[in-house]
């Protein structure tokens, strides 16, 4: 069964019952101390985006897992054959947590960041940045600041990162192949008002990959609509 979205509005309540951004460790670190440390999956498990992954990112791929929390997608992806996995999350509360579990899986590293400032990680230091739901939580607001990953740099100047959020105003780029029928655009770039999927569980895969001699990629092209 997948999980749901996070919340449409960008603030939840944090201890004392504050009022905090989503972008705030505080508001985790009380969510997490909250579950108790039950794992928790946004949107989809590993198996239902595995044609995705196993496509962009082989098993032998160094990756970058951005805004881990307390997913099951790691520990998955190991049992399926991937080899380095390093976690960060922007809440030192589940990361403890996850160190803890997983102290014997060496393929799997867990480490206290905001995504917003890696600079602990030289450039070329990954193949694939997975993110599930993290960029949701980010650029909810109208003036949230874009994620800048320039650590995926390998030698060729190639790089792939797979995003696995909901689309976003914005968004611009082709549909190759899909899953659903077709739903055309508003002249802004828009689901059409009142538009529901049939399947509410269905989510959107965008892949995006640095082509050599760019720095950065305007519009990420739309792979694949994913459902489970």
């Amino acid at each position: 069964m997948s999980s749901p979205a996070p919340p449409d509005d960008c603030e939840g309540e944090g201890s004392g019952g504050r009022s905090l951004s989503y972008g705030e460790a505080e508001y985790w670190d009380a969510r997490y101390v909250e579950e108790g440390g039950a794992p928790y999956d946004w949107y989809q498990r590993y198996d239902a985006l595995r044609p995705f992954v196993l496509r962009f990112a082989p098993p032998a791929s160094r990756l970058l897992m951005i805004g881990c929390g307390s997913a099951l997608m790691s520990e998955d992806m190991v049992t399926d054959g991937y080899v380095e996995i390093v976690n960060i999350d922007i809440s030192s509360v589940v990361i403890e947590m996850m160190r803890k579990k997983y102290f014997n899986i060496p393929q799997l590293q867990y480490l206290r960041m905001d995504v917003r400032d890696m600079s602990m990680f030289p450039d070329e230091s990954f193949d694939c940045a997975i993110d599930k739901g993290t960029l949701d939580s980010l650029m909810c607001g109208v003036d949230a600041p874009l994620m800048r990953v320039p650590h995926l740099n390998q030698p060729g100047c190639k790089w792939k990162i797979v995003l696995y959020i909901l689309p976003r105003p914005g968004f611009t780029g082709k549909i190759r192949r899909h899953v659903l029928d077709p739903v055309p655009l508003t002249e802004r770039g828009r689901l059409p008002d009142g538009f529901v999927p049939e399947d509410p569980d269905s989510h959107y895969v965008y892949a995006c990959e640095k082509m050599q001699g760019l720095t950065c990629s305007a519009s990420p092209t739309v792979e694949r609509q994913g459902e489970e």
